[in-house]
């Protein structure tokens, strides 16, 4: 923190004399072409209901179980602090129902508020600056429809200096620049709106793109995979061995659309949220324009390699019922939690059984030696709906102390990985306090 600190001071005094030269924006706010013969109202909201969900909006601005969309509240804890998701419904006080269209459009693409203050990062307007104009409108248009809720937006809890508003002025003179997308001449139709989708609307590098010391993203490494709220948001690249490079088109628009792909990857964490309330309800046409880009994405290696083995030893030498190769033995006590918790559903084969999500051969999260991914989904359980149907895990973090944690994840990635997990008590109790 202390570095943090340092380099954040530094960086201010840096470029306090670019400030104002490098943040202008390329567009004044209000600027921007109007919408083009105002369409009628009622597909104004279709379209602003649409772009609100492939936005992920209600994610960040809507406390899970408090039945109060968009109403804000939710936390993020970063290492300096907590910063609270604010209230987007049409209220007039909390939310946004007195702010203009010129001031709603600052807010999203500049991060600049109604009153002049600037928005954290924490919010990806560093990425919607993409956005077109008419389309956050529509965004605007829709929450305008909805019922207002007037819950009081939730103060901050940051250090010093990162309390102090003003300052975000200088981080974005470092890392933001104001800028719309521009289509691609030399590319297809079908990849620029997949490029509009991941780079803008979906904001996909917020968690799969690496930060700097300033939390700024490392543009130099787009999509080349991060960590988020204890989560690994591997790389999703072109690169065959870091990212999804050997996935089919197949694989990759099940996995956007389903949150499932068969010896690939069952989301859990941020990416579920992300499938549940916003990718499993894009059209076909923009899954396939998405995976169009992301498969096309520069590759870039990402962090540890991770060799998968989607036929590992151990799960090969087991049946669904017992385990073998000998794993049990050199983990006795995840074995034993393993038996008592979660054979019933993943079977000892890793096969699975009822729901192709139990699966586990072929994903990353078992192959992935720190186990980071498998950690978090035995302490926080999986509760997603897609589609017609529940998604479930129970969440075992009050009932296994951090040592039964690591050792349950560590059996994991030996039984379903062929590898040997590095989880440790410490680590699950950093992992739990997030």
């Amino acid at each position: 923190m202390k570095r943090l600190i340092a380099a954040v001071a530094a960086l201010l005094a840096i470029v306090a004399i670019a400030y104002v030269w490098l943040n202008q924006s390329d567009a004044a706010p209000g600027s921007g072409a109007p919408l083009a013969g105002a369409p009628p109202a009622a597909a104004l909201l279709a379209r602003g209901e649409y772009l609100t969900r492939a936005a992920d909006c209600i994610a960040c601005h809507t406390v899970e179980g408090s039945h109060q969309p968009f109403a804000g509240g939710v936390a993020f804890k970063l290492p300096m602090g907590v910063i609270y998701s604010t209230n987007i419904t049409g209220d007039p006080v909390n939310g946004i129902g007195g702010w203009s269209d010129d001031e709603f459009v600052r807010a999203v693409r500049e991060g600049v508020r109604n009153d002049g203050q600037h928005l954290y990062p924490a919010f990806p307007y560093t990425s919607y600056t993409g956005l077109a104009r008419s389309d956050v409108l529509a965004i605007k248009a829709y929450l305008m429809s909805l019922p207002a809720i007037a819950k009081a937006n939730r103060h901050n809890v940051l250090s010093f200096p990162f309390n102090q508003r003003w300052a975000m002025g200088f981080w974005n003179a470092a890392f933001f620049k104001s800028r719309r997308f521009t289509a691609d001449p030399s590319k297809s139709a079908e990849w620029n709106s997949g490029a509009y989708l991941a780079t803008a609307l979906g904001h996909c590098g917020e968690c799969h793109t690496p930060r700097n010391v300033g939390y700024g993203l490392e543009h130099g490494r787009e999509l080349a995979g991060a960590e988020l709220q204890g989560w690994r948001a591997y790389n999703i690249t072109s690169d065959r061995d870091y990212g999804i490079g050997a996935w089919s088109a197949a694989d990759t628009a099940l996995y956007l659309k389903t949150g499932h792909a068969d010896g690939r990857a069952s989301a859990a964490g941020p990416m579920g949220e992300a499938v549940a309330h916003s990718l499993q309800y894009l059209d076909p046409a923009d899954v396939a324009a998405l995976v169009a880009y992301l498969q096309s994405a520069p590759p870039h290696p990402g962090g540890e390699r991770i060799i998968v083995d989607a036929r590992p030893a151990p799960a090969l030498a087991s049946t669904a019922a017992a385990a073998g190769g000998g794993v049990a033995a050199a983990h006795e006590q995840g074995s034993r939690l393993f038996e008592g918790a979660c054979a019933s559903c993943h079977q000892y084969d890793g096969r699975g059984q009822e729901s192709p999500y139990a699966s586990l051969l072929g994903t990353r999260g078992v192959n992935d030696a720190s186990a980071a991914n498998v950690t978090q989904a035995i302490l926080q359980g999986v509760n997603l709906r897609i589609g017609d149907s529940d998604v479930y895990m129970p969440s075992f973090g009050a009932a296994y102390s951090d040592t039964e944690v690591a050792a349950l994840a560590n059996y994991v990635v030996a039984q379903f990985g062929g590898k040997a997990g590095t989880v440790t008590a410490d680590e699950v109790a950093k992992r739990r306090a997030l």
